[in-house]
């Protein structure tokens, strides 16, 4: 079959259309032609030699596909030959096939494009396991999510919606607007202003619940400050680094914070499974009606992932950058 395959570690130019062994499915899994797939941070780490798969996963780059069953494994009893299924995968996204364990699948609804359903799966799930698994955000409460034109902040503010939480976010000026019209009730401009002066004066210094983090070290002082009393902060990167010193630890205690930290990609199968369903349980009749929906911001053809890749490395897009796969 043919895959996107790196030539060695390094930047977008050693990524190149070339031919990778076609998988065979287990008893368990369904084998899917891959019409589309999309681009993670993970990616673009992987493809620099610092975020190797999971032991004994595709090497292939990809953690999310929309495509068609072409084969059920013999125990598969949920879906058959010809479904169009969308989900999260541990590696091997970026080829013409590749398999899925059938509890990981998701039936593509019929208003979405496989373009749409591939903008899915990792921010969702992601975004679901930050808010709602472990930040436990409540109607009512308050969430600030960074990054809030991601992938993972565009399903975010729309999840935190649907749970009747308030919204706040921080991103660029220029993508301020698209957060907005997507449900968030704050968006603050990072560059211009500190956002924990932001926050404190929308909430009236009363701060949020819940957050949800991707910078680490440059935010955390902030971070602190913005918790109210028994706030919960999830933190799923450090793309601002993960160093902070000189940091009074007393903060903490006094408010009786929570720090969680998380990633997706190494928890084992069946908590993925867990979650899988639990998210699309909520989300699913919500994607089905309009209510939310997935935020593509451009599409690839596949024979130009590297410059998808340096599109998503300039830190251009508002939600997800799309690979179909011709």
């Amino acid at each position: 079959m043919k895959a996107i395959l790196v030539k060695q570690p390094g930047g977008p130019e050693q990524l190149a259309l070339g031919e990778y062994e076609q998988p065979l499915p287990k008893p368990y899994e369904l084998l899917v032609r891959v019409h589309a797939t999309a681009l993670n941070r993970a990616d673009t780490m992987q493809r620099q030699g610092k975020y190797p798969p999971p032991k004994g996963e595709s090497p292939l780059l990809g953690l999310e596909i929309a495509g068609e069953v072409v084969e059920a494994g013999i125990s598969c009893t949920r879906f058959r030959k010809g479904d169009k299924v969308m989900g999260l995968l541990p590696g091997g996204g970026y080829a013409e096939y590749a398999v899925i364990h059938e509890e990981m699948a998701m039936a593509i609804p019929d208003n979405l494009s496989m373009e749409a359903a591939a903008a899915i799966p990792e921010v969702f799930l992601t975004a679901w396991q930050a808010i709602s698994w472990l930040g436990k955000l409540q109607p009512g409460e308050r969430l600030l999510i960074h990054a809030g034109a991601s992938g993972v902040g565009t399903a975010g503010i729309q999840l935190a919606r649907a749970l009747e939480a308030e919204v706040l976010v921080t991103a660029s000026e220029s993508k301020v607007k698209a957060c907005l019209d997507l449900g968030a009730h704050k968006a603050i401009n990072y560059k211009e202003v500190p956002f924990e002066d932001e926050v404190l004066a929308y909430t009236n210094s009363e701060g949020v619940d819940v957050i949800v983090d991707f910078i680490a070290g440059p935010y955390f002082r902030q971070n602190i400050e913005c918790l109210r009393l028994d706030g919960r902060m999830v933190l799923l990167a450090s793309l601002g680094g993960g160093k902070v010193e000189d940091f009074d630890l007393r903060k903490i205690l006094t408010k009786r914070l929570q720090l969680i930290g998380s990633t997706l990609r190494s928890r084992t199968r069946d908590y993925q499974i867990k979650l899988t369903q639990d998210m699309a349980a909520f989300a699913m009749p919500l994607f089905e009606n309009g209510t939310i929906k997935p935020v593509v911001d451009s599409v690839f053809d596949w024979a130009d992932v590297a410059e998808a890749h340096r599109y998503m490395e300039a830190n251009k897009n508002i939600g997800k950058i799309v690979l179909r796969v011709s």
